[in-house]
């Protein structure tokens, strides 16, 4: 069954010294403050589409891979990702890199990696993000 999640923004003012907000209204979890600064400086409190975007991968990939370790019958007991998206004034995204560990018992790391490398190729939002340059570091905890 599909669904639809939705967030809406509201900018007032010209890119470089207007501002607005956008709220999560799916799960009216919050509303956050955005600018051009906190986009291509510094956040000073505020968010960006990229800081957005990363938040998305990092929670996609966590759920993509922990889901085909279960499936391969080596559930995980902890899964962290770290995204960084790295954004340029005037070319926009330029890559990602997701960091993950992860506890998985009775798991080699030649497993992990290529269960990681199929979580990266596969998640929902990694195809989203298909024309950006996608690096992965993986590493299997003890």
């Amino acid at each position: 069954m599909a669904t639809t999640r939705t967030a809406t923004t509201q900018w007032k003012g010209p890119l470089m010294g207007g501002a607005g907000t956008v709220s999560l209204d799916t799960s009216g979890v919050g509303t956050y403050e955005v600018s051009w600064p906190s986009r291509a400086e510094a956040a000073n409190g505020k968010t960006s589409p990229e800081e957005l975007i990363a938040a998305a991968h990092s929670s996609c990939y966590s759920m993509a891979l922990s889901h085909g370790l279960a499936g391969a019958g080596t559930p995980p007991e902890t899964v962290q990702t770290v995204a960084n998206v790295t954004f340029q004034p005037g070319e926009g995204i330029t890559g990602i890199t997701l960091a993950v560990k992860a506890r998985v018992p009775g798991l080699t790391a030649e497993a992990f990696e290529a269960a990681a490398q199929d979580a990266k190729a596969n998640c929902p939002v990694s195809k989203a993000l298909a024309g950006v340059d996608i690096t992965l570091e993986a590493d299997l905890l003890a």
